[in-house]
């Protein structure tokens, strides 16, 4: 499970955020490419964009259910 007082500081302030148990797999990235990229020379994913509509939420929520470590949290509504 992501901790929220773990989360990586790239992260933008809001509802989902990654924290640093991240090992840089990919699959947010492709699940939600809208709101996830690469921290180049750290080597992880951050959020960059909270979503902005239902598909984007949808898709960070599949993401947060394929992330293998976990490493992806929401706050809630």
């Amino acid at each position: 499970m992501a901790d929220p007082q773990d989360k990586v500081a790239d992260n933008v302030a809001g509802r989902y955020y990654v924290d640093s148990q991240c090992i840089d797999c990919d699959v947010c990235r492709v699940t939600a490419p809208a709101n996830f990229q690469r921290q180049e020379t750290r080597g992880y994913s951050y959020v960059f964009q909270q979503p902005g509509c239902a598909e984007e939420e949808a898709q960070c929520q599949e993401a947060i259910d394929s992330c293998s470590v976990k490493a992806i949290g929401d706050y809630g509504a």
